[in-house]
């Protein structure tokens, strides 16, 4: 039976998530990056009291830089912006993400477990699958509306540069 809002009578059994308990992390911004013949923004995501390494950050700019030179993933001329979450422990996720067909948000996804000395493409099954979390979600937003205003601009070089200075740090 549904309620006059459209909703189901009974909600308890939707949006249960058993044994998690969640928790703030924090969004820092990087210097931009050149990768491929793009240019793009640089986000750190991570538990305040666990930072991602700076050894893993760098190791992150050399894989993405391999995955440019070799064509792999080509960005020549696109504006983005990367994340590099850690997700607990030693798992990482690299988001590559460009602005393409003027508005679009097209993004690439690789993983680094403990035991790879190396990040990977991640292998993104089904029709129905993850994409971001609620800690990337909050430089994504950042990045909507910032590319947003891009948009509106002139686009010329100074326009460019407000957008790379116009980076999200805080909360997530």
């Amino acid at each position: 039976m549904k309620s006059a809002s459209g909703q189901p009578a009974d909600i308890s059994a939707f949006g249960n998530f058993e044994g998690y308990s969640h928790h703030a992390k924090t969004v820092a911004p990087e210097p931009p990056v050149t990768a491929g013949g793009g240019l793009l923004k640089w986000y750190d995501i991570a538990h305040q009291d666990a930072a991602v390494a700076r050894e893993t950050r760098a190791l992150a700019q050399r894989f993405l830089a391999a995955e440019t030179a070799t064509g792999r993933l080509c960005l020549e001329g696109e504006l983005g912006f990367v994340i590099l979450h850690r997700c607990g422990g030693d798992f990482h996720f690299l988001l590559v993400s460009s602005w393409r067909n003027a508005n679009e948000m097209w993004e690439t996804v690789y993983a680094k477990t403990a035991d790879q000395p190396d990040f990977s493409l991640l292998p993104l099954p089904g029709p129905h699958r993850a994409t971001f979390c609620v800690w990337e979600l909050a430089a994504i937003n950042h990045e909507r509306q910032a590319f947003g205003r891009y948009l509106y601009s002139r686009r010329d070089d100074a326009a460019k540069r407000v957008y790379l200075a116009d980076m999200y740090s805080g909360g997530a």
